[in-house]
């Protein structure tokens, strides 16, 4: 029998329920499709943070590495550890060490989920650079507390990273509907993004079967909202990438239902799957945080491991658990109950 290995990080608040949801369903479905899947959880979080001042041990990447994917839940508890502590300290080290540089997120209104939009056909897929850019971390602070305290923050871009993330997306628009949206602000920012710019348009002449259009981040922002069912791949960098991103979850329903792939396309090292809802402080202790974006995570995972058809089982029990009108309203189910209807309906 086929084994995967999986590293599990539950992390902190909501990402503990949902990570377990998710492995329930993920088991059960591996059970049925003759694969096995082998979980080692960490309980690398902001609660670890405290414990030991670090968010990982030293040597966590390495810990990583031998594992087939790693299935996350959520990290950061702002109210004991800065966001830009957790952050720098366990997600970002983690894509930036494994070259996880294509960030894939779907955003789609599953059957039975109410979404804010007239439009209820849209099927966008957003592919965020996910390792240089914006979130480089280059830049600092002087004179920190005084009048004439600078604080400096450094975009990198790379003709590596920006050529590899748009031929990700060009190979994606591929095989979908053939048509790729480049995202940049280069009436703006007249380097980086007339730079991206450039070499969305030298990649276009290899991709003569992909309709390109280019567009500025506000604008993008605006068609997602008044015409989304035009859209089919969208390629940004980071920070654009990250923000377009929750909007896209917000007219498929929520933060409920947005699933994430961080993945390396060389497969060099292990790839990362995660909700994107974060840790939800707020409701940790309720018990009503929504599954599906983590068990729609973790079908995605499957399919990267390539078992498509256990990944296709899964979708089709959440469309199924949706489609009845469970997990259809934030708040409204409990977690259990969700993951309940849809191992029922595996």
């Amino acid at each position: 029998m086929k084994t995967h290995s999986i590293a599990l990080l539950p992390g902190d608040g909501i990402g503990r329920p949902v990570t377990e949801a998710a492995w329930a369903v993920l088991q059960a479905t591996a059970k049925a499709s003759g694969f096995a899947l082998e979980g080692t959880t960490f309980p690398w979080s902001c609660d670890f943070y405290r414990q030991t001042g670090v968010m990982m041990p030293t040597d966590g990447i390495e810990t990583l590495r031998r594992f087939d994917a790693i299935l996350l839940g959520a990290v950061g508890w702002p109210a004991e550890v800065p966001d830009s502590v957790s952050l720098h300290g366990l997600l970002l080290p983690i894509r930036k060490a494994f070259t996880q540089y294509a960030n894939i997120r779907p955003h789609r209104l599953l059957p039975g989920v109410p979404g804010p939009l007239k439009s209820d056909t849209f099927d966008i897929l957003c592919i965020r650079e996910n390792t240089e850019g914006e979130y480089s971390g280059a830049g600092g602070r002087v004179h920190q507390g005084t009048a004439d305290e600078v604080a400096i923050e450094t975009c990198i871009f790379t003709r590596k990273g920006v050529e590899r993330i748009l031929r990700f997306g060009f190979e994606q628009a591929r095989v979908r509907r053939g048509k790729l949206a480049s995202v940049t602000k280069s009436n703006a920012q007249k380097h980086t993004m007339v730079f991206w710019d450039e070499i969305t348009r030298e990649l276009a002449a290899e991709y003569p079967d992909i309709e390109v259009t280019s567009y500025h981040i506000d604008a993008m922002a605006a068609r997602m909202i008044m015409a989304p069912e035009t859209l089919d791949v969208v390629v940004a960098s980071n920070l654009f990438g990250d923000i377009l991103t929750d909007l896209g979850a917000a007219i498929q329903g929520g933060l409920g239902f947005a699933a994430s792939a961080n993945i390396n396309p060389d497969r060099t090292a292990p790839s990362m799957f995660e909700p994107v809802h974060g840790s939800a402080p707020d409701i940790a202790h309720l018990g009503i945080a929504n599954p599906i974006a983590a068990i729609w995570s973790g079908a995605m995972m499957l399919d990267h491991l390539g078992e498509r058809d256990a990944a296709a089982r899964v979708l089709a029990a959440i469309e199924a658990t949706t489609k009845d009108g469970i997990g259809t309203i934030p708040g409204k189910d409990k977690t259990e109950a969700t993951t309940r209807a849809v191992l029922e309906r595996l």
